[in-house]
């Protein structure tokens, strides 16, 4: 029987004294809250710049209100969540790209799992940036305007002594003079709940949108890697450190251990340590020299501290000028940053990674590359950084086409709760029933996707007429309704941050080349493309710009057989889209200088190939070619190869590479309807890259650093995913 919304909004409210909340049971929420705040302290902090969780694109609560009719009475606090969760706005606007998204897939994971574990990050009023593009001037950035109080799942935190005014904590910030200020923040809370809506982790986000809020501060903070200036960077990194331990406190929270997802709040670790030095080592005559001393506290601190990093490019690592940074930090801080964070080739400035690098029991790549990379890098920390690949959040990015046909499967049975199941897929390979479910499941989203840009590209047909925007796809410039794309054309997917190392108009390096080979072939393809260009990345903004220049050559030169698509506006909805309706995955930056990359891995989730570049994940994803093909150069990693100019971009050796495997790849997708070869490579995707590229199993390899004690039926089941896959081979 089908609870009503008034039966579900009813077991799913939960007064407590930090306020209202919903979407788990007032028993859930408790053994949750107490569990985190036990003196103990079996948690784990885990610390992010960004957390992207869009609810339209995953909302456990949103779900299941859908498929619960209204009936009866209903109160007004009871309706307003229910119409919250149907009705309000469904962006927070709190990532970038694959950093946050990742953050927000692993607590996803986190929250399925039953970790003890809270997040903290900032809120920004202002977002990151809502990307216009137009033809000519390229991107355009525009303020993001949203409204967190509207928004389902966000909740601004009560002060449990004035229950009528939100929680408020107070950061000490040091400027010219050591003059201290005293910066008030609030805290909202967006509760990531799991898949069955019995467990959730706590995200807490700091707000610093108060009258009292010192106006350069407020500017700061008010907009996700603001890089105005450098003094603007450094502010926002160091309200995030400096609020992690205030918020924590105010709630009574009190982590063994701090998770820093990326280097961007290590000023948490110049705070305690100066706690370790005023407790333990400065009133005592030990006979250290103050150096000893912070060394001493360092190596304390250290056991509490956990690290991922993330990239090897080097605009990926903070680095201050010291003249700048002693504007904004006490004296003590210093003389820590002076020990710790010194960078031996730039000796004028502060280097946070390397500080981050120092101050942890446990340091970890995002892939297998990745950490032989980071051992060149990082010599002198090879002994402990290994690797854990990331992973996508499955309930996240498998469609809901994809979902209805793994539902009907027995061999797939439990496959939401447990990714591990889809090894199973192999057996399905020669079963007609599912082979032919699942290639209408990718035809269902391929229409869905294919119906989103026709529809764009009418809209921006009237954009011209309308506004000053010239649209961004040439197609918008034709009124011919046979220029309607359509869903059955080989469709290639490329959605990443446009920067310079990712290369995104790498196979239109020989654009003659690429026609003629289309052209040779006789077979249509449609190229989409979308994401965002950081808007201080003059060069990335270039490669975006380029991008739609070719439109019309590379429909002309192939008459009219390549369409090349750019989409605006991407976001984790436009990527689910892409993810399940494109035909094959594009990714192609310079090996190797893309940690893991997490889009493909989306992809796979579909059971959809990838055509890459052997870098980051893919170099364990690739699997011999079952999953998907491989182009491109294979080297091995010398220090030239951490080289950014474009001339060392090695444009030439890979495209020709491409334009070698594009022939094969499309006569093998035209070969028949039911493409053998496409099928065997979803199906083989399902078997081989769910069960490893998941965040479940990174949830687990990550437990065996975070030192918590969890109930025995726990610590199995995390070994169960843990044996999935061991990255660090």
């Amino acid at each position: 029987m089908i609870a009503t919304s008034t039966q579900l909004t009813e077991s799913l409210l939960v007064t407590h004294k930090l306020g209202n909340f919903f979407g788990v049971s007032r028993k859930v929420f408790e053994q949750v809250w107490n569990s985190l705040t036990h003196p103990e302290g079996n948690c784990v902090a885990y610390i992010s710049m960004e957390i992207g969780a869009d609810p339209d694109v995953y909302s456990p609560i949103a779900d299941l209100l859908k498929v619960s009719p209204l009936a009866g009475q209903i109160s007004e606090q009871h309706r307003f969540f229910d119409s919250k969760f149907r009705e309000g706005p469904q962006k927070i606007p709190n990532y970038s790209g694959g950093l946050g998204i990742l953050a927000g897939d692993t607590l996803k994971s986190f929250a399925d799992c039953h970790l003890p574990v809270i997040a903290v990050s900032l809120l920004y009023r202002k977002g990151y940036f809502a990307q216009v593009v137009d033809s000519n001037l390229g991107q355009i950035s525009q303020v993001v305007d949203w409204h967190p109080e509207e928004v389902p799942g966000l909740y601004l935190l009560k002060d449990p002594e004035k229950p009528e005014r939100p929680l408020i904590i107070e950061i000490p910030f040091f400027t010219r003079n050591q003059k201290e200020h005293i910066v008030p923040a609030q805290i909202w809370m967006k509760m990531e709940v799991s898949h069955n809506l019995d467990y959730f982790i706590p995200e807490l986000l700091l707000d610093f949108d108060l009258p009292e809020t010192p106006a350069f501060i407020k500017s700061a903070v008010s907009q996700l890697y603001n890089a105005e200036s450098s003094m603007i960077k450094a502010i926002q990194r160091r309200m995030l450190g400096a609020g992690i331990l205030p918020a924590l406190r105010a709630l009574g929270i009190s982590p063994k251990t701090f998770h820093l997802n990326e280097q961007h709040g290590v000023v948490l670790a110049t705070q305690l340590i100066a706690e370790q030095l005023h407790n333990n080592y400065i009133e005592q005559t030990t006979g250290k020299s103050y150096k000893d001393q912070i060394l001493t506290a360092a190596n304390d601190v250290a056991k509490m501290l956990v690290y991922t990093i993330h990239t090897p490019v080097k605009a990926g690592h903070d680095r201050f000028s010291k003249l700048l940074y002693s504007e904004i930090c006490s004296s003590a801080c210093k003389d820590v940053l002076d020990i710790l964070a010194q960078d031996d080739e730039h000796p004028e400035e502060y280097n946070f990674t390397n500080m981050a690098m120092r101050v942890n029991r446990s340091a970890n790549s995002v892939s297998r590359l990745h950490r032989d990379v980071t051992h060149k890098q990082f010599p002198d920390f090879a002994h402990k950084i290994s690797a854990i690949t990331n992973g996508v959040h499955h309930l996240t990015w498998i469609s809901e086409n994809r979902s209805s046909v793994f539902d009907t499967f027995p061999e797939l049975e439990n496959w939401r709760s447990n990714p591990g199941v889809f090894r199973n897929a192999a057996r399905l390979k020669n079963n007609a029933t599912f082979r032919s479910d699942l290639y209408n499941a990718w035809k269902k989203d391929s229409a869905i996707l294919i119906q989103y840009i026709n529809t764009m590209l009418k809209k921006h047909r009237l954009q011209m007429a309308e506004t000053w925007i010239d649209p961004p796809n040439f197609l918008s410039t034709i009124s011919d309704s046979a220029t309607e794309l359509q869903p059955d054309v080989f469709t290639v997917g490329f959605a990443r941050r446009f920067s310079t190392y990712k290369r995104a108009d790498l196979i239109f390096h020989d654009l003659d080349m690429l026609c003629r080979i289309i052209v040779d072939c006789g077979y249509p393809i449609n190229l989409v493309f979308a994401g965002k260009a950081h808007p201080a990345d003059e060069p990335g903004k270039n490669v975006l710009k380029y991008l739609l220049s070719l439109q019309q050559k590379l429909h002309e030169k192939s008459n009219g057989l390549a369409n090349l698509i750019f989409i605006p506006g991407y976001d984790m909805e436009v990527a689910k889209m892409l993810v399940s309706g494109v035909h094959a995955w594009l990714n192609c930056p310079k090996r190797p200088l893309e940690a893991s990359g997490t889009s493909g891995m989306k992809a796979a989730m579909n059971g959809v190939p990838n055509i890459s570049i052997m870098d980051g994940w893919w170099v364990e994803g690739y699997h011999n070619g079952s999953t998907g093909w491989k182009f491109g150069h294979e080297g091995p990693i010398e220090s030239s190869s951490l080289n950014e100019s474009r001339e060392e971009l090695l444009y030439f050796e890979d495209s020709s590479s491409f334009y070698t495997l594009l022939p094969n790849v499309l006569t093998e997708f035209y070969s028949a309807e039911l493409s053998n070869d496409f099928i065997d490579k979803s199906i083989m995707n399902l078997s081989l890259n769910v069960p490893i590229f998941n965040t479940h199993r990174m949830a687990a390899e990550y437990l065996q650093r975070y030192d918590l004690v969890l109930q025995e039926h726990q610590m199995a089941e995390m070994a169960g995913y843990a044996k999935l896959y061991s990255s660090d081979i």
